[in-house]
C-alpha cells in the first residue's frame, strides 16, 4: 500500500541534517522507485554494506522520512521500508531565521542538486541503451521569465500539482496491471532568480 498523496515538508534542523547525508538521499530515492524494499535490496543498489544501509534507514525512520512497510512477505528478520510521504520539500523560509540553519539548508540543497545532476548525466551517458521512443521523449529545457516572487511561488505550486497528477496516473496504471512500456521517470524542475 503506497503512502497517501502528501508532501513531507521538512522544517526542523535535525530532520534536515538527517536527510542531508548523500547516501540517505540515494536510499530515499531508491525507496521511492521500488515502493518498498529491504536493507539488503537497497544495499545491492547503492553498493554498500547491509549494516551501513540499515543504520541510515533507521536514521531516516527516526525522523519520519520513511516507515516500516507492514504486510510484506519474506524473512521476518528483515524489515521492509517505504517512504512515509509521496515527496519531500524544504523551503528557504523555514531555515532563514539563523545563520546555522540557513547554511545547513543551503548545504543540503547542494547535495540534492548534485545528485539530480548526476542522475541526468547518467542518463546522457547511457542513452544509447534506450529505444528511440524514450530518447525522443526525454527532454531538457531552460526558460527565462520575468516574474515577481509571488508569481514564481504560484508557478511552482502549479508545476507540483501537474507532476502529482501524472504520478497518480502512472500509479493507477501500474495498479491496474498496465506495465507495458512503463519506466521510472525523473522530472526535475527548478525556479530561481538570477541576475545577468
Amino acid at each position: 500500500m503506497a503512502p497517501t498523496e502528501k508532501t513531507h515538508r521538512v522544517k526542523d534542523l535535525d530532520t534536515l541534517k538527517a536527510l542531508g547525508h548523500p547516501l540517505r538521499i540515494q536510499l530515499y530515492r531508491a525507496l521511492h522507485v521500488a515502493g518498498a524494499a529491504t536493507a539488503s535490496q537497497l544495499a545491492e543498489q547503492v553498493d554498500e554494506a547491509v549494516s551501513l544501509v540499515s543504520y541510515h534507514l533507521r536514521k531516516l525512520a527516526a525522523h519520519g522520512i520513511i516507515e516500516e512497510a507492514e504486510g510484506r512477505g519474506g524473512d521476518a528478520r528483515e524489515r521492509w521500508w517505504r517512504p512515509a510521504a509521496t515527496g519531500i520539500a524544504t523551503r528557504e523560509e523555514d531555515f532563514s531565521d539563523g545563520p546555522e540553519r540557513a547554511a545547513v539548508h543551503t548545504a543540503v540543497s547542494r547535495v540534492f542538486a548534485r545528485q539530480r545532476g548526476e542522475l541526468y548525466q547518467s542518463y546522457l551517458d547511457t542513452k544509447s541503451a534506450w529505444s528511440d521512443d524514450w530518447r525522443h521523449a526525454a527532454f531538457s529545457s531552460e526558460h527565462w521569465l520575468a516574474l515577481t516572487a509571488a508569481e514564481l511561488d504560484e508557478m511552482g505550486e502549479e508545476l507540483n500539482a501537474l507532476v502529482r497528477s501524472w504520478r497518480r496516473r502512472g500509479e493507477a496504471a501500474r495498479e491496474a496491471g498496465d506495465t507495458e512500456g512503463r519506466e521510472n521517470v525523473a522530472v526535475h524542475t527548478y525556479g530561481f532568480p538570477f541576475r545577468t
